[in-house]
């Protein structure tokens, strides 16, 4: 990504399932480096005396421009004076909640695409993009170019709810992607910028709507880190006093990966709602992620997910999807809900649609529409700036088809993925659609 040539040897840095990882990047004949001297050092500056040699990241005479997927950019110095500083501050300032700082000990200065540069000079590849809120990437032009656009306009940062221009662009192409079995009788519901605030908001609609409290969720997923989103996704670790092995209130159906693609946690979703014995009370809605994210990047089965959109259909109960992390592309489809082509009556959708910025939203049937004025609401949901990289972001990926193209690289590296499974024993199983 940040010149010609391939990797020759790759440093994983980052530790802990489920935190992210970044790549450093050792590279045969980039900037500076020629051919067959991959010593440490060359490229990043990390051996002693190398550091301003010009073979790293600093500046080397003749090599003022890097090129990549975004063209030709300026090279720049290493911010290197203080970070170590940064660092210790950080550590003793802030609170112990700190998660991805633990294992990645960087102080990201520049980025672009995949490329992220430390304040000590050294290149990384970023292979979490952001949870899924980077779907182009760092500091895409498009997205770039849509915060100009609106820091030139002189149009309001903060606006509350109230109409702008860029708020209807935002719903307009919001509405674009969706299936036009619900976009053609949606509502759409702004919320607070992170996704578990848009998990609260569904919840919240399916109960108004209907009347009930309880939800059926499936354990396993990620639905947020608030304590009603850590409760539908049957955590009752994080609930302190009077806490059950299902919190009350929210039914965790189990759910299994391997073979039977969670077929035991659909036949008890499925006898837990017909069956008048059941001992549990109709609930307002059944929530469900179609790739279960955090809880191992378990896609759902296709016939699970139908069948599952038709017992809540017989008994007139809403379903939920979370498209927080699946959404904008990411499983080779636009939404990861129409692999299975379920419509679903309400779905959850944060991280990509906000363009690398915090916005989630929660779009909806016209006839759940019944909350009042001000029901869940705040000060912050969604600005013109994240707005308007949201537009520019659902358009870009929609019109050049990247859903497309992320579904022809999965199938490329899908089957290479299989070929493990028959030569290697420590290897299980690889899913798809992930």
């Amino acid at each position: 990504m940040v010149s010609s040539g391939l990797p020759r040897v790759v440093r994983w840095r980052g530790t802990g399932a489920g935190l992210p990882r970044l790549v450093r990047l050792r590279v045969a004949g980039v900037q500076g480096g020629a051919p067959g001297r991959e010593r440490a050092g060359e490229v990043c500056g990390d051996a002693p005396g190398r550091e301003s040699a010009g073979e790293g990241c600093g500046d080397a005479p003749g090599r003022e421009l890097t090129r990549g997927v975004y063209g030709d950019v300026p090279r720049r110095e290493p911010v290197r004076d203080g970070y170590e500083g940064i660092l210790r501050r950080h550590a003793v300032r802030e609170a112990a909640a700190r998660t991805y700082a633990r294992a990645l000990p960087i102080v990201p200065v520049r980025a672009r695409g995949l490329t992220v540069e430390g304040a000590d000079g050294r290149r990384y590849l970023d292979c979490a993009s952001g949870g899924g809120a980077l779907a182009l990437g760092h500091n895409h032009p498009v997205v770039l170019e849509a915060i100009r656009g609106v820091l030139d306009s002189g149009a309001p940062l903060h606006a509350y709810d109230l109409a702008t221009p860029v708020r209807d662009a935002f719903v307009t192409e919001l509405l674009r992607t969706l299936p036009p079995e619900l976009a053609d009788h949606a509502r759409v519901r702004f919320c607070g910028p992170a996704g578990t605030d848009a998990v609260e908001a569904a919840l919240q609609l399916v109960r108004a709507a209907t009347g009930r409290t309880e939800i059926l969720a499936f354990a396993g997923g990620q639905q947020g880190v608030t304590t009603v989103a850590r409760q539908a996704s049957g955590d009752a670790s994080g609930i302190r006093g009077g806490s059950l092995p299902t919190p009350q209130g929210y039914v965790s159906p189990p759910d299994t990966d391997g073979a039977c693609g969670g077929e035991p946690g659909s036949l008890w979703a499925e006898f837990a709602l017909d069956a008048p014995k059941s001992g549990l009370p109709k609930p307002a809605g059944v929530l469900l992620e179609p790739v279960r994210g955090n809880g191992g990047v378990i896609p759902a089965p296709d016939d699970r997910m139908r069948r599952i959109r038709h017992t809540t259909a017989t008994d007139s109960i809403p379903l939920i999807v979370d498209e927080t992390e699946t959404g904008v592309g990411r499983t080779g489809a636009f939404w990861a809900v129409q692999h299975s082509g379920v419509i679903p009556d309400v779905m959850v959708l944060s991280n990509a649609i906000g363009g690398s910025l915090p916005l989630s939203v929660i779009v909806h049937r016209d006839d759940l529409d019944v909350r009042q004025p001000d029901a869940h609401a705040c000060e912050f949901r969604a600005n013109q700036l994240v707005m308007a990289t949201g537009t520019a972001t659902l358009t870009y990926v929609r019109e050049n088809d990247l859903a497309g193209r992320a579904a022809d690289i999965g199938a490329r590296m899908l089957g290479q993925l299989r070929r493990l499974v028959g030569e290697f024993a420590c290897v299980g199983a690889c899913g798809d659609e992930g």
